[in-house]
């Protein structure tokens, strides 16, 4: 399978970043070095740490979640106050913020992690499945 990464332009004039993977537990890894080169190129090195754990999440959830062979990772920047990080899969389920865990549960924190550590999140229902995004703010020009 190839896999690329494309840099496209946005309203904001900042390149977008896009990386269609295959949608499986080691797909982590290029999504995290995708987001890495993002904030790189945005001069928002500040926000990698938290931004990693996010796509890690996201793609952890179309992992256990879904039957699709392929995942489409997305990093814009769609104003210069925030960066959207998404995860597009062929699945039409809506995933599911579990309130708890239970501390000996070893899956159902991934969306209370997305919830904490971004501005919002949603899920966006596509024709061909669904993009479960969050965003995180820059910092620049609030």
């Amino acid at each position: 399978m190839t896999v690329t990464a494309a840099a496209r332009p946005t309203r904001t004039e900042h390149p977008g970043y896009t990386q269609t993977l295959p949608c499986t537990a080691r797909s982590a890894l290029p999504a995290r070095e995708l987001v890495h080169t993002a904030l790189e190129t945005w001069g928002l090195e500040h926000l990698s740490d938290t931004a990693a754990l996010i796509v890690t999440e996201l793609v952890a959830n179309s992992v256990t979640h879904t039957r699709t062979r392929t995942i489409r990772v997305t990093v814009s920047r769609r104003t210069e106050t925030f960066v959207r990080i998404a995860v597009t899969d062929s699945s039409k389920a809506i995933p599911m913020h579990r309130t708890t865990a239970g501390d000996s549960d070893e899956t159902g924190r991934g969306l209370a992690i997305i919830d904490a550590l971004t501005w919002r999140w949603g899920t966006d229902l596509l024709p061909g499945g669904k993009r479960v995004w969050g965003d995180l703010r820059s910092g620049v020009g609030e």
